[in-house]
């Protein structure tokens, strides 16, 4: 295989990566420690994700995956918190990969600057692996099959008793607009991470997307006491999740990478998803007009029946959801500028990530095209069932 490692850019081209990728001299050094695992023989991937280096092992049994992040992003503490939700969902029955532990029982390992994890590779096939986040659903069915797989995980994760995590890069938590005052609640977040605290530009972008989100939050507000607390993955994209077969009625087999979980709520999740799938977001980074960015509503009907098939929403979940998609980005735009300029400090790419991501995502929900993907979502909350005596409650 080609082993030149590339990583998905900015703007969806592919890019030299910022992490060195794994090599099988290093992978042989790190599965030393871990007895249940054979020796490796080969690097079968090199993923494309920027935020670290993995890919999937070879070994004379079978196959892991490896994941080596910078201390930096997660040190041994910041990966267990991964590590426990993981724990936790497993012996639920979510379909999740078993994070391995090495002979002292560890499974978040430090050497040197580094942080690694060893997963066993889930059933079924890494269908998306290229694809980008923001790009759409291969088939409806697909996105059917997502929303129940997401809907599964809500279930599993409903006993997690686990805090928030602690602040992080690269973690998409929910905070600045679950306060009653988001100016408030922004300045807090600001100056917990200073590096994005005393960057002017950042500043500059969180009060413009501040005012460009009032009025989404404004409607979200009244319904923010009916949203349970739940620890959630965030970042649920056709390529974090395996799948029973290349057809388009192939099924979710597993969901993986939960590198941004944290305790939010199922709402904010079923957003993120929305926002990761549904709209063409590199069409906007591509071309400044707003009704040039694709939205694919079958699939948010066919996403939204799925998960709905399994957990249904609230009517105040239901009614919730249209704002949210408007403000669920915001955190994870400013964590991606904080790993920017704390981790990489590259002010250059902070400014893609607020400029690019948090304003101007911020100011197409006000387009035509934003309007229509939240006015559908609005319609769906008023005309879907409702929930059957048992589910979910209303």
């Amino acid at each position: 295989m080609n082993t030149e490692a590339k990583a998905h850019g900015l703007d969806g081209s592919l890019v030299a990566p910022d992490w060195p990728p794994l090599t099988l001299d290093e992978v042989r050094s790190l599965l030393r420690q871990f007895p249940a695992v054979a020796a490796p023989t080969a690097i079968l991937s090199v993923s494309p994700r920027p935020f670290s280096a993995a890919s999937v092992i070879q070994t004379q049994e079978s196959r892991v995956f490896i994941k080596r992040h910078h201390r930096s992003v997660r040190d041994k503490e910041g990966l267990l918190e991964e590590h426990r939700f993981l724990a936790h969902l497993h012996a639920h029955g979510a379909p999740v990969p078993r994070v391995l532990a090495n002979s002292s029982a560890q499974t978040a390992i430090e050497l040197a600057e580094w942080t690694y994890e060893v997963h066993q590779v889930p059933a079924g096939i890494d269908l998306y692996q290229d694809a980008l986040s923001w790009t759409p659903f291969q088939s409806v069915p697909h996105a059917h099959s997502a929303g129940q797989a997401l809907a599964r995980l809500h279930q599993a994760s409903q006993s997690f008793a686990a805090p928030p995590r602690q602040p992080r890069p690269l973690v998409a938590g929910f905070t600045v607009f679950a306060a009653q005052d988001p100016a408030a609640a922004i300045g807090l977040y600001l100056s917990a991470r200073p590096a994005l605290g005393s960057d002017t530009v950042t500043r500059a972008a969180c009060a413009h997307a501040l005012e460009l989100l009032a009025p989404f939050h404004a409607e979200l507000q009244p319904l923010l006491p009916s949203l349970p607390s739940l620890w959630t993955h965030n970042d649920l994209h056709a390529s974090n999740l395996f799948w029973s077969t290349t057809s388009p009625n192939a099924h979710a087999t597993a969901i993986i990478d939960f590198g941004l979980a944290d305790r939010t709520n199922a709402v904010h999740d079923i957003a993120h998803a929305i926002e990761r799938n549904i709209v063409e977001w590199l069409a906007l980074t591509q071309d400044s007009a707003h009704e040039s960015v694709p939205i694919h509503l079958d699939h948010l009907h066919a996403f939204l029946a799925g998960y709905q098939s399994i957990r249904p929403l609230s009517r105040e979940e239901a009614a919730a959801l249209a704002p949210m998609a408007a403000l669920c980005h915001a955190e994870f735009a400013l964590t991606e500028a904080h790993y920017f300029l704390a981790v990489l400090h590259s002010p250059e790419k902070a400014l893609l990530a607020t400029e690019g991501y948090l304003v101007a995502h911020a100011r197409w929900f006000h387009s035509p095209r934003g309007q229509a993907l939240l006015n559908a979502l609005r319609t769906w909350a008023s005309t879907r069932p409702h929930p059957s005596h048992g589910a979910h409650p209303a």
